[in-house]
């Protein structure tokens, strides 16, 4: 039997310099000039980054035990399977603003940046509330729980309203606004100072959005596992893999209907798991089981019936001009 490796210091500093030389390498290379990715690209790149995610998981065993490597493919999935549900967001903020296509990814790129720092420092903060005060699980369960209640019973339509948004509000206030996009510039000249373009307002959205996504994603992976570096790495990788994912996905929003009803369930189970835990202990094994079956069933009852009843374009949201 391999001895379990502990966690150092230089783990984490050598997963982070990994992590930072793909993005460098993503936008440095790839990406330098603005331009479409194709649905092709966007699909070598998302088997791409599932491969490295899988193979992490191997290296886990390794390192970690299977047990952990377990833990990670499920805490995986599930933050990937969230990540779904946030990219038929960020198509809707992105035909409300309507954002060229060149220049989407650049707005994911920076805003998929933006969400590894948030989330690590949020992973940070709730390791340390369980470290320090463990019924905080109970109370993560219970909003799981409740969470999943409310999207299994809540509307279908994914509503994006960024005139309400408190962050978009303080920007418009303290900073001009183009009205119109300056290449993929988040910054621009206007009346001899510097103004935001609407693409950093897009920007902005996307990050808010994030944030509250993190809300739901974050304590359900604290129910998986509490151990902060199998937290932190199955998040970075479901987050890296979201950029390809949007273009793989974004225009077959109506094959994945009730993906939502999937994820509610999941999460609900998740949070009963975390309720129950000091009388009946779910196996690793056991509990990935539930989150691929359940993931699968909901992707495949929605291209069934997508099928059945072909469902229209959504037409773009009206809005004013962001100014």
């Amino acid at each position: 039997m391999l001895a379990v490796v502990q966690i150092q210091w230089w783990h984490w500093a050598g997963f982070l310099t990994l992590i930072l030389f793909f993005l460098a390498l993503d936008l440095g290379v790839f990406h330098r000039k603005a331009r479409v990715v194709q649905f092709r690209e966007a699909l070598g790149w998302t088997a791409t980054w599932f491969t490295v995610a899988m193979g992490f998981a191997g290296f886990l065993v390794w390192l970690r035990g299977r047990s952990e490597a377990t833990d990670f493919i499920q805490g995986y999935l599930i933050e990937l399977s969230l990540s779904m549900d946030n990219v038929f967001v960020i198509a809707v903020i992105f035909s409300y603003f309507r954002v060229p296509s060149q220049y989407q990814h650049r707005v994911l790129f920076w805003g998929i940046l933006g969400a590894l720092v948030m989330r690590g420092v949020m992973i940070w903060l709730g390791a340390e509330l369980i470290h320090s005060y463990e019924w905080v699980l109970y109370i993560f369960g219970a909003f799981l729980v409740l969470t999943g209640l409310k999207m299994l019973l809540g509307s279908d339509a994914e509503e994006v309203h960024p005139e309400r948004n408190p962050v978009l509000r303080l920007a418009r206030r303290y900073f001009p606004v183009t009205d119109q996009y300056d290449g993929q510039r988040f910054f621009t000249w206007k009346d001899g100072g510097r103004a935001l373009t609407p693409l950093a307002l897009v920007l902005l959205m996307v990050e808010t959005t994030d944030l509250v996504f993190a809300l739901d994603s974050i304590p359900a992976i604290f129910g998986v596992t509490t151990d902060p570096f199998i937290v932190f790495t199955s998040n970075v990788f479901a987050i890296l893999g979201l950029r390809s994912l949007y273009f793989v996905l974004a225009g077959m929003i109506a094959y994945f209907r009730y993906l939502k009803y999937g994820l509610a369930i999941i999460l609900a189970f998740i949070g009963f798991k975390m309720l129950i835990v000091d009388w009946v202990k779910i196996p690793s094994e056991t509990s990935l089981l539930v989150v691929v079956g359940v993931l699968l069933g909901s992707i495949l009852v929605s291209i069934l019936a997508a099928r059945r009843r072909p469902v229209p374009e959504p037409e773009p949201p009206d809005r004013p001009r962001p100014s």
